[in-house]
C-alpha cells in the first residue's frame, strides 16, 4: 500500500504523525481548490494507490454556501473521478453530523438526517457521491477533538461517539491497514462532551443552546466486529 493524505487539518496531521505517510496540503502546497479547474493537485497523486481525503470545509455553522459546496461536494466528485480513472482506493473522511436528528445509536444502514446547515448538507451529499460513484472506497463517519480539550466549558446534554484526535486516528488507520471497504461509523463509547472533556482537563458544565446537535450517537457494532 502506498497511501497519501490529502489535507493537514487536525485529523490529517495526526494520521501522518502516527504513520509517517506522505501528505499534500492545499495551504502548504498552494492549491486553490475553490476555483482551480482542473485541480492541479491530482498530478501529484498518480504514484499512490490509496488516497486519504481529509480535505473539507469544516466551519460547521457557516452560511458560506459556496465554500461548503466547493470542498465538500465538488472536490469530492473530482477525487472520485480521479480514483476511478486511475484505479485508486479512496478513503473518505465523513462526519457524525449527518446523523443529527436521526435515530439514536444510528447504524450505517439507518437513514441519516442532516443538520440544518450547509456543512451538514454538503457532507451528506459528499457521502452519497462516494457511495454512488466510487469503485473502491472506505467512508469513515466520525468526530474528533483536539487533545487536551480546548475550551473551559463543555456540554452535558450532547451525546457523541467522538473522542480525541489521537484515538480516532488510530481507529481510522486500523481500518485502512485492514483494507476495509464500505461505510463505517468510527468512534468510542457514547458519552457527553463534558465526559470527554474532563478526561484531559477540568471544565465547567454548560447546556446546549439549540444551535448544535443533541444526539449524533452511532452504533459501532460493525467497527468493533472488524477491529
Amino acid at each position: 500500500m502506498t497511501p497519501i493524505v490529502l489535507g493537514q487539518g487536525l485529523l490529517g496531521k495526526e494520521i501522518v504523525k502516527q504513520t509517517g505517510w506522505e501528505f499534500i496540503s492545499r495551504e502548504i502546497n498552494n492549491y486553490d481548490l475553490m476555483t482551480e479547474k482542473p485541480f492541479g493537485i491530482f498530478k501529484h497523486l498518480v504514484k499512490y494507490d490509496t488516497i486519504i481525503n481529509c480535505i473539507a470545509f469544516t466551519e460547521t455553522y457557516s452560511n458560506d454556501k459556496n465554500s461548503n459546496w466547493n470542498l465538500n461536494c465538488q472536490f469530492v466528485d473530482k477525487v472520485v473521478d480521479f480514483c476511478n480513472f486511475n484505479q485508486k482506493k479512496l478513503i473518505h473522511i465523513s462526519t457524525d453530523y449527518i446523523y443529527t436528528n436521526s435515530t439514536s445509536l444510528a447504524t450505517e444502514e439507518d437513514v441519516p438526517v442532516h443538520l440544518n446547515t450547509w456543512y451538514g448538507y454538503t457532507k451528506l451529499v459528499g457521502d452519497a457521491l462516494v457511495q454512488l460513484r466510487c469503485k473502491d472506497f472506505l467512508i469513515c463517519r466520525l468526530s474528533h477533538k483536539p487533545k487536551p480539550f480546548p475550551y473551559d466549558k463543555a456540554w452535558t446534554d450532547i451525546k457523541t461517539n467522538g473522542d480525541y484526535v489521537d484515538k480516532i486516528s488510530e481507529l481510522v488507520i486500523s481500518l485502512i491497514k485492514k483494507n476495509e471497504t464500505g461505510v463505517f461509523n468510527v468512534g468510542t463509547e457514547v458519552k457527553s462532551i463534558y465526559e470527554l472533556a474532563i478526561k484531559t482537563k477540568k471544565v465547567d458544565t454548560i447546556l446546549n443552546t439549540n444551535k448544535v446537535q443533541y444526539d449524533t450517537s452511532m452504533n459501532l457494532d460493525k467497527l468493533n466486529k472488524v477491529l
